[in-house]
């Protein structure tokens, strides 16, 4: 009944609260972000939800698209403006997400949605993470985030769908809130973003 019922009606009363709630930060941001990245507020990517589906997730666009003399993107710290650092760093780029939790796409609460090209790569045990919608925080985030190996995510993602309950999403709820006030946990040292996946780390 909570997997069916309970957990989307929470999904869509709770990010719809949210949306109003933060709707004037949302428009403050999409202005500002508008003009740092050249027109470009938002960044869109397929990711992997609920049963191996593809989504286009929203976020908050915090890196330019420079590229080099070559023609390919500079190093993802390279290209990661000062309001993007501060927009990362508290999270506050991950907003746009409740527009896909309204949509249905993702859950509050579950494992990360990840990139589209990682589908094929994963074991049948790292599958088991699509069991479930994907989530704007999970239990994985609340254990390390971007500090963990992808081998531990998947073990913390697998954990959570096989334990999902009311409580536990509550309990995730409530210790994404302490994270985000101590800013912890945001990048891997050195990096702008966790390293890519190849099936193999």
């Amino acid at each position: 009944m909570y997997h069916q019922i309970i957990k989307p009606f929470f999904d869509y009363l709770t990010s719809f609260i949210l949306l109003l709630i933060f709707s004037p930060i949302i428009i403050i941001l999409t202005l500002l972000l508008y003009i740092a990245n050249n027109g470009k507020a938002f960044f869109l990517q397929a990711r992997g939800g609920k049963g191996q589906s593809v989504f286009n997730i929203i976020k908050f666009k915090t890196m330019t698209d420079k590229e080099d003399a070559n023609g390919q993107l500079l190093p993802d710290i390279e290209r990661l403006t000062k309001l993007g650092s501060f927009v990362r760093k508290t999270s506050l780029d991950e907003l746009p997400q409740l527009f896909n939790v309204l949509k249905g796409d993702m859950s509050l609460v579950g494992p990360r949605p990840l990139m589209a090209q990682y589908l094929e790569l994963y074991s049948d045990s790292q599958k088991q993470r699509h069991n479930v919608k994907p989530g704007i925080t999970g239990w994985a985030q609340i254990n390390g985030r971007n500090n963990l190996s992808w081998s531990q995510k998947f073990e913390l993602d697998v954990w959570y769908v096989d334990n999902v309950n009311f409580f536990l999403d509550l309990k995730i709820l409530f210790l994404t809130g302490i994270k985000l006030f101590k800013f912890s946990d945001v990048n891997m040292e050195g990096q702008a973003t966790a390293v890519t996946f190849n099936g193999n780390n």
